[in-house]
């Protein structure tokens, strides 16, 4: 066995942005336990930052591990690595560069559908949106944040009787920039193809879709202003110093059991009960009140290039396994078609690993057949600091395979 020397450092109180310069993200292939109980061990003597899977809790023997290691340890890791045959690659050399690299341009003064908008933005977006296109954009207030922030819900589709819905939300986690890009691109798309484009205009006129731009507002604010790595909300936890929960572990489906954890620190904190965060809360809320015409519940995350059905907290196949692996089969086909972008796609629990308490299963188990997680581009060569490059393709291939997907709901809900 391997002794880990490495020593954790105390971060300085400051107002300052977090910067990484020099840190690396990682990928290993542990072989075998031995190789498991060393990046436990690596964890436990300083911080590292998982990626993929969420969190040391998840690592497993077979399957390749993403983490962030900071500069000052990440060469005595490197040769732990080297001694101990543990395969690995070095996927971004110096997290700060890349940061850096991802915006085109430091100037955001305007809405721009292939840049990342900050959420100031998104909000004017979502008020200017709806005013330009009154006959197929409503906006509305389902809650507000921890800290005070509106969570605004797009409702996009033309006036109907008895219509079924698709709700699509992005943002769950802060630094998965992309998807609320998405989600943004997605309205825009629906609303300059009504008219011109058949297959669109079709289902806007028998659907409506719920959009929601970003859940985990307090969250995105933070990655803009504060440290571009965090993941969680910013709610405090009692008898605690840390801060945040994972939305994405909050929901009550196996909630706290297997792949998240009751300790307030880790990235995958489950809450102290089901729906604790004013966030989740607000779209649970929204979803039981609108059941009866919710059909579809789509959940946009980031990174893997993974199309995923329920479930996720148990290695039970879901009831509809069979048409949710034929359709997530054909969505994928369709988003493949425009870039050859490659998806993998199977129930959560058997294609990535076990994760209780998220929005997709408990969709699922609420009443919605059609419950989905999209885990966008890339497979980690940039992980969460996708450059705004790639922005637009990750949309229109996107946008191809929820068309897919609503329009198997319009023939068959």
């Amino acid at each position: 066995m391997w002794t880990v020397f490495i020593f954790a450092t105390i971060a300085a109180v400051s107002a300052e942005p977090t910067t990484y310069y020099g840190d690396k993200v990682f990928r290993v292939q542990p072989q075998n336990s031995e190789h498991v109980e060393l990046l436990k061990s690596i964890d436990s003597n300083t911080k590292l930052d998982f990626w993929v899977p969420d969190s040391v809790l998840l690592v497993e023997e077979g399957k390749s591990v993403d983490f962030r290691a900071e500069y000052h340890v990440a060469y005595d890791i490197q040769a732990l690595f080297d001694q101990s045959g543990l395969p690995y690659e070095v996927m971004i050399d110096d997290l700060q560069v890349a940061m850096e690299k991802q915006l085109n341009s430091n100037i955001r003064s305007v809405h721009s559908y292939e840049q990342y908008n900050d959420l100031e933005t998104i909000y004017a977006w979502t008020a200017n949106i709806a005013a330009q296109n009154p006959d197929l954009v409503s906006r509305s207030q389902i809650g507000t944040s921890y800290e005070g922030r509106p969570l605004y819900l797009l409702k996009v589709g033309k006036a109907g009787e008895n219509k079924n819905a698709v709700f699509i939300d992005c943002g769950f986690h802060a630094r998965e920039w992309v998807t609320p890009a998405f989600c943004q691109w997605f309205v825009k798309e629906a609303v300059n193809s009504y008219g011109s484009d058949a297959e669109f205009t079709n289902l806007l006129n028998n659907l409506d879709f719920y959009i929601l731009p970003v859940l985990n507002v307090d969250g995105y604010v933070y990655t803009w202003t504060n440290d571009r790595m965090w993941r969680k909300t910013r709610s405090p936890t009692k008898n605690s110093n840390c801060v945040g929960t994972d939305p994405n572990r909050n929901f009550d489906a196996g909630w706290c059991t297997a792949g998240a954890t009751s300790s307030p620190c880790s990235e995958i904190y489950c809450g102290i009960t089901p729906e604790s965060e004013n966030e989740t809360k607000a779209l649970g809320d929204f979803i039981r009140s609108n059941l009866s015409s919710i059909k579809a519940y789509l959940t946009i995350h980031s990174y893997s290039q993974m199309l995923l059905f329920p479930y996720s907290y148990k290695n039970a196949l879901a009831k509809d396994y069979d048409e949710l692996y034929s359709l997530s089969e054909e969505a994928v086909n369709a988003l493949s078609s425009l870039y050859g972008t490659t998806y993998t796609y199977g129930p959560g629990g058997k294609t990535i690993y076990l994760a209780a308490g998220g929005s997709d299963d408990w969709a699922y188990d609420t009443g919605i057949k059609y419950s989905f997680t999209f885990e966008l581009r890339d497979t980690g060569k940039y992980g969460f600091i996708l450059p705004e490059s790639e922005i637009k393709e990750t949309c229109e291939e996107t946008t191809l395979a929820v068309k897919f997907i609503a329009n198997h709901v319009l023939n068959n809900a």
